[in-house]
């Protein structure tokens, strides 16, 4: 039996106020309203179906402006209507109420919300909105000479554009419309981009555990300052570099490959949904380093889209344009491709990406799985030994413990046991002699 859904809605008999649900189907991705049957889905008699079946259209056309499909079905339980609702191009209101069905459940826009919800109808995206009272003049010659810099060793801007104007400039990056400036300029060239959008910087925290922060960071200006800033603060005061040399010269080897780190700080910014108020946070732990940006996955995306090839849908295109021609971002849609090969490379656990509603995150994760780090956590020499195994073939069982340990069951079982608790390695679930053990 069918059940309510992101695009199914129950209802036993019809309201007027239901035509907030209708206007919500019409904005989101359609779906269909049955009238005269409840929760479970089970048919009620409906009584006045044939006054309905005139009344319930001509409503939709006058009230919300759209039309739709109403079907009367006729079963041995009795009537019910089958209102069906196309997703529609263009904003559709109730009485100058913008509703909209999310999950399943019917949520009237405002605010931020719904700014958001009419420029992506209008198909504007929050970054390319026009601002007045701004002008190039406002912005920061230096920034124009070091994206010109780049941009001439990147070479994806022709050479008679960088010898142009910054007036000249801004308009070939299509960062202005008409006379005004857009929303991208400002985050990208102006001072102090904070003057005009709240939260626009980066926080960087180290933290002993989750309530604990020990020192943290704030990097402001606009965002070729705080990719810069922010790199070079990660990798002076955050992450580690292990030591060694090769002959003569000395070679440093960061915790985390600086490549990769790059790259999602990257994604963070031009994927950002800065018209949230909230920063950038990265989160620097003694095993891990996180980064957060509020932002939303393109339509029907899920983080499944992230780990294989995929078109490039920017969630800010022009702050995204820009940082192309710039030669930041190297080739469009493989991002998420080039973190992970850069994590496999230098030989720590691939990146955890994480999508919820507004929240996009990953989470990098050093090698813990060596012998110094392992000897730290208080782990004797068989315990040690088997994580290693692991490490090297995947899995391990509790013969395969007894076999390089030289013990007896009852002793695997019971240090195999302490590992899990620790959560160094889980089970794959699978109980008695044939449970395997990962990392």
């Amino acid at each position: 039996m069918t059940s309510e859904s992101q695009n199914i809605e129950f209802k036993v008999t019809w309201r007027d106020e239901y035509l907030k649900w209708i206007c919500g189907f019409a904005n989101a991705y359609s779906g269909t309203i049955f009238i005269g049957k409840d929760d479970s889905g089970n048919v009620v008699d409906l009584r006045d179906a044939k006054k309905l079946l005139e009344e319930i259209p001509n409503k939709v056309r006058d009230i919300l402006g759209i039309l739709v499909d109403v079907n009367l079905h006729q079963t041995d339980q009795g009537k019910y209507f089958e209102i069906h609702v196309e997703q529609h191009p263009y904003p559709v209101n109730y009485k100058g109420q913008y509703h909209y069905r999310s999950g399943s459940t019917k949520q009237e826009l405002k605010g931020a919300a719904l700014d958001k919800f009419l420029l992506q109808k209008k198909g504007k995206r929050w970054d390319g909105v026009p601002v007045p009272n701004v002008s190039v003049n406002d912005f920061k010659q230096e920034t124009f000479d070091f994206f010109r810099k780049r941009a001439f060793r990147s070479q994806r801007i022709n050479e008679e554009s960088l010898a142009d104007s910054n007036e000249h400039l801004i308009e070939n990056l299509q960062l202005k419309e008409g006379k005004f400036i857009k929303r991208a300029s400002i985050l990208l060239f102006h001072p102090n981009p904070e003057k005009y959008i709240t939260g626009a910087y980066i926080k960087i925290g180290f933290f002993e555990s989750d309530s604990d922060l020990r020192f943290q960071d704030e990097i402001h200006g606009n965002l070729f300052e705080q990719i810069e800033k922010t790199t070079e603060l990660l990798f002076t005061k955050y992450i580690k570099a292990l030591i060694s040399y090769e002959g003569l010269n000395r070679v440093e080897t960061y915790e985390y490959p600086k490549e990769a780190i790059r790259e999602a700080l990257l994604n963070a910014v031009s994927h950002k949904d800065y018209s949230g108020g909230i920063p950038i946070q990265i989160s620097v732990y003694k095993d891990k380093l996180m980064i957060w940006n509020e932002g939303q996955l393109p339509e029907n995306w899920t983080i499944k889209n992230l780990l294989e090839k995929h078109a490039s849908r920017p969630y800010n295109p022009d702050i995204a344009n820009a940082l192309f021609r710039s030669g930041y971002i190297e080739s469009w849609g493989r991002g998420t491709i080039k973190i992970i090969n850069e994590c496999k490379k230098a030989g720590i656990p691939e990146p955890v990406f994480t999508y919820d509603s507004s929240d996009i995150s990953v989470e990098f994760r050093k090698d813990i799985y060596n012998e110094k780090y392992l000897s730290e956590l208080t782990l004797n020499e068989r315990q040690i030994k088997a994580v290693l195994y692991v490490k090297e073939n995947a899995e391990i069982t509790n013969s395969i413990y007894q076999e390089i340990n030289g013990t007896k069951q009852t002793l695997s079982s019971q240090e195999l046991a302490e590992l899990v608790e620790k959560g160094i390695l889980k089970s794959s679930g699978t109980k008695g002699r044939g449970a395997k053990y990962l990392l």
